[in-house]
């Protein structure tokens, strides 16, 4: 599926395809809860990475989270790359290294009509402000942490491969 997506300013815009285009996945932790301002969660999908494609792109810059390992003194910069328009603060996109063929938009920022996901996976619940409501439907899954299935992995297990 070709997924577009853009700022709110308009400033940047994107497309890429997508295998796995339902938005299922509500990611707690408190990066993407900050950096989204969204009901406590962000989304965000599975594109690939060679499908890119930018215009606007000298109005992005990218945020390194900062990291703190369990029982460590000192934080350090994640190597994932938080896309954003710098005109106007929108988040667009996370690329790690880890998974260099993945581009993971996140679904407040794409245009097309995404399908509706039969369930959702509630994840890093554990980072979850105390002001946050689980929206926890039947068939829904929640972790503490993060789940073991990938994007690719639930997108199979329903059948919802395009």
């Amino acid at each position: 599926m070709l997924l577009e997506g853009s700022c709110h300013c308009g400033a940047v815009t994107f497309t890429l395809e997508s295998a796995y285009p339902y938005p299922y996945q509500r990611c707690y932790c408190s990066i993407c809860r900050k950096t989204q301002g969204g009901g406590g969660y962000a989304i965000n999908l599975g594109g690939d990475a060679k499908s890119l494609h930018v215009t606007g792109r000298k109005h992005i810059s990218i945020y390194h989270a900062r990291m703190k390992d369990k029982g460590a003194s000192r934080s350090h910069a994640s190597s994932a790359e938080r896309h954003f328009c710098n005109q106007c603060g929108s988040a667009l996109w996370l690329f790690s290294p880890q998974w260099p063929e993945l581009i993971h938009p996140f679904a407040s920022a794409i245009d097309t009509p995404l399908p509706v996901p039969p369930e959702h996976t509630h994840l890093l619940l554990n980072s979850k402000a105390p002001w946050v409501e689980v929206d926890d439907r039947k068939g829904d899954k929640q972790f503490q942490g993060c789940p073991e299935e990938s994007i690719a992995q639930w997108h199979e297990r329903l059948g919802l491969v395009r």
